[in-house]
């Protein structure tokens, strides 16, 4: 889009020449506010719509310019000698809505006008759109929307200001030289922008360049420039008019979103100056301002013919500023909106002349005037759309040619903010893709930066400190299972060793090396092993031999279950990212932490089912462990070792599996951790299983020699009879107490039967006085023969020696004077007695 002008370079010329040089100036300017007499020609009008104001307020510049190449050409006889072009304009404000109404003046108040001339993409979106309803070639001198590139849309459009598309060759020209693959962009939600960011997205992807992240706003950039800090955006195309150009960039200095790390891309047709004009719409200063746009590259079309070559205006582009300057009474042209688009709208009116003209002679032919048009002549529109379509000649801003789409093609020039001022690093050619490259550009850094935070991938290692003591520990550990293991073999025929199950003790110290040997692979990554060696570390596995039965069904279901993993789920190394850090130098890049595993796509499956069934083996074994600490049993002496070492195994294993899980991304403490549950219950269990025994033989002689070992059978069994005689004793009492039980009965059943024996001897004198009254008294003593028990019990006697030693004193536990009352010996307890 057009903006202000920036000075050409300076020409060197001698005192002379520049005495000359401004002496034609004066000349021409001289010429052009000279009246020409107009008597009998026949005015042309053309309908001009200049933006005095607004967003773009380039009408400033290019109102009086276009007006003095309307005089040259009115003042030339060999360019429409009987025709003169007269200007009617207003200011659209560079503003739809505004440009609305006027265009409906222009088209419903006389007198007719053969052409309009916009400016503003907006406003010569609207007057294009609606000019073919009314025959009218549109001929724009400041649109650069590449929407207007639509000729089915826009069929009767033309511009001298090239399509901003023209800059997406250039850009991605550049991305291609400073070798960035990755871009942002940022856009003020308009369709000139809308349309130019389409077309670059299109132009860097057939390029390979991505467009990573693409932002837009309508009034406010604040959320937009964050979301550009917080995507880590490094180079930015900006696609905004000056005056949300500085917003953007107060919002960049407030998020530090400038320096040596980010490049800003900006249209070149802003003012000079445009950063430090105080703007009441934001709150930074001038100093912050310069800050953060200091670096930043434009891209800019050629808008002035940088070679002192004469056009068809026979005035070079330097006699031209000096005619303009002296026009605009010695404004700054930094203060003077669309400066820098002056020369084009110049061109467009010797453009539109020169079509004009060439319209005249076939008009002719046809019995037509140029004088005749109305909103309703088809023909004399087609024959100056022919004209212009062929136009080709040289202007104040160079070539002017228009290609299939009404466009002008034009050179773009390529300028960087170096010290608060501009300089022009290049040109790029885009219809040759030639780039003239000047080499002065200017960076903040050591050069261009890079397109994205440099991350350097690190992978995290196990300490080798740690690895190196775990593994000392696991040797040692492995030594002295050896040392349990042979041991063990050589003392088979020892019957204290025979009496361990010393198969099972070969098993489990077997069991116990191998789990110590799994420290070594658990403790090897990248550091030792080549990723492509990898995958053969991770699906490793041991295979044992020789086993009993019930151990053998166990480790045959976790040989099938691993099996089944490796084909179902295959181990594969997969690396887990963590989040990048910054390192401590002062350096544009990014750590990216890796760390390797080995794992399966059903990893936690898998695993729950393992310590699913291992924590049901776990649970039996201390259950069972339990249930027989006190048995005692010739065959196995030392079960309550092995409960102990399944106590402990237990224990590490329900503290190690779940940390473990827990702190999978710590490589030290996870390993810390599984190596020394292994290292503690393989030496736990080892100590527990085989010092006891290797004590026991060492201190009381009890070696290999079979002999020696029956001449020593009392010495090997003693625990074993003094376990039997405990457990005779307890039972011994408890017999005791049984048989004390049967006593009291007894001695309760023959307090009855004594007193029923009493009862009945009372009753017989009685009756004996009736029938006999010369009989004796009954005796006060009782029938010794009706004191005795009933059969199938012993005699009562007072031998102590016929009952059991134990026994001896048993009458004591009953009181002679014990009687049983007569009620008592209604419930009497004689029928249990022959139970």
């Amino acid at each position: 889009m057009p903006g202000m002008w920036r000075s050409p370079p300076p020409v060197t010329r001698t005192a002379r020449g520049q005495a000359v040089f401004l002496l034609r100036a004066s000349l021409i300017v001289l010429l052009l506010l000279w009246p020409r007499p107009s008597a009998g020609k026949k005015k042309l009008y053309i309908g001009a719509l200049f933006p005095m104001s607004g967003g773009w307020p380039g009408g400033q510049a290019c109102m009086p310019s276009a007006q003095m190449a309307l005089d040259l050409v009115n003042n030339r006889s060999d360019i429409l000698p009987d025709y003169e072009l007269e200007l009617i304009h207003y200011d659209s404000m560079c503003d739809p809505g505004e440009a609305t109404k006027l265009l409906y003046d222009l088209l419903y108040t006389e007198p007719i006008k053969i052409v309009l001339m916009p400016g503003c993409s907006g406003v010569s979106t609207l007057v294009a759109e609606a000019a073919r309803m009314w025959n009218l070639i549109v001929l724009s001198y400041g649109s650069s929307s590449p929407a207007l590139s639509n000729r089915q849309r826009f069929p009767t459009f033309f511009r001298t200001h090239p399509s901003a598309t023209l800059h997406n060759p250039t850009r991605v020209r550049l991305f291609q030289k400073w070798k960035w693959t990755r871009i942002a962009t940022i856009q003020q939600t308009t369709e000139v922008f809308t349309s130019t960011l389409d077309d670059l997205e299109q132009r860097t992807k057939e390029a390979g360049i991505e467009i990573s992240v693409r932002q837009s706003f309508l009034t406010d950039p604040a959320v937009a420039v964050k979301n550009l800090k917080r995507q880590d955006a490094r180079i930015i195309v900006g696609l905004f008019y000056e005056t949300e150009a500085r917003k953007v960039f107060c919002e960049v200095f407030k998020e530090k979103l400038y320096g040596k790390k980010v490049v800003w891309f900006l249209i070149g047709w802003y003012a000079d100056n445009w950063f430090k004009i105080k703007d009441p719409a934001i709150d930074c200063t001038v100093e912050n301002m310069t800050e953060a746009v200091e670096g930043h590259v434009t891209t800019e079309i050629v808008m002035l013919n940088p070679e002192t070559v004469r056009g068809v205006s026979n005035m070079t582009s330097q006699e031209f500023i000096a005619a303009l300057m002296s026009r605009l009474g010695g404004k700054n042209p930094e203060d003077t909106g669309g400066f820098q688009e002056a020369p084009l709208a110049y061109d467009a009116v010797w453009a539109l002349a020169l079509a004009l003209n060439k319209t005249v002679a076939p008009l002719k032919a046809k019995g037509r005037r140029l004088e005749d048009f109305n909103y309703n002549n088809h023909d004399i529109t087609s024959e100056i759309y022919r004209a212009l379509n062929t136009s080709s000649f040289e202007g104040v801003s160079g070539q002017v040619v228009f290609d299939a789409q009404g466009s002008r093609m034009a050179m773009t020039l390529i300028e960087q903010l170096q010290g608060g001022s501009y300089k022009k690093i290049s040109y790029y050619d885009s219809s040759q893709k030639n780039l003239s490259w000047f080499g002065n550009d200017v960076w903040i850094g050591a050069g261009p930066p890079a397109d994205r935070t440099v991350v350097i991938e690190e992978y995290r290692y196990l300490s080798q400190k740690l690895f190196a003591a775990l593994s000392v520990f696991a040797g040692l550990g492995i030594l002295f299972g050896i040392v349990c293991l042979t041991f063990n073999i050589y003392n088979g025929n020892v019957r204290y060793i025979q009496n361990s199950q010393p198969y099972l003790n070969n098993m489990t110290a077997v069991g116990c090396m191998m789990a110590l040997a799994a420290v070594f692979p658990l403790g090897i990554d990248g550091h030792h092993v080549h990723r492509s060696q990898f995958p053969v570390v991770c699906q490793q596995h041991l295979e044992p031999w020789k086993l009993y039965a019930t151990v053998g069904v166990l480790l045959a279901i976790d040989f099938l279950s691993l099996v089944i993993w490796q084909i179902v789920d295959p181990l594969h190394i997969t690396v887990e990212k963590f989040t990048r850090e910054a390192p401590k130098e002062d350096l544009d890049v990014l750590i990216q932490p890796l760390l390797e595993h080995c794992s399966s796509e059903k990893m936690n499956t898998w695993l729950g089912v393992v310590y699913g069934y291992k924590g049901l083996l776990l649970l039996l074994g201390i259950f069972l462990a339990y249930e027989t600490k006190s048995v005692s049993t010739e065959k196995i002496n030392d079960h309550r070792a092995v409960g102990m070492a399944i106590y402990n195994v237990a224990v590490l294993c329900l503290i190690t599996a779940p940390v473990t899980m827990i702190l999978t991304s710590q490589q030290d403490a996870s390993f810390a951790f599984a190596a020394l549950a292994v290292v503690f219950s393989a030496y736990i269990t080892l100590v527990v299983l085989f010092v006891p025994k290797m004590r026991r033989l060492i201190t009381r002689g009890e070696w290999q020699s079979e002999q020696q070992d029956t001449l020593k059978t009392g010495s090997s069994t003693n625990n074993n009879d003094e376990e039997k005689s405990r457990q005779l004793e307890r039972e011994n009492r408890e017999l005791q107490k049984i048989i004390q039980e049967k006593e009291e009965r007894v001695s309760a059943l023959r307090n009855q039967l004594a007193e029923r024996q009493a009862l009945r001897n009372r009753r017989r004198p009685s009756s004996g006085q009736n029938q006999n009254h010369n009989a004796p008294p009954p005796s006060s003593q009782p029938d010794p023969k009706s004191l005795l028990p009933p059969p199938g019990y012993p005699n009562p006697t007072t031998d102590n020696h016929s009952l059991p030693p134990s026994f001896s004193n048993s009458s004591n536990l009953y009181p002679a004077d014990s009687k049983m009352s007569r009620n008592h010996c209604q419930n009497s307890q004689i029928p249990l007695l022959y139970k």
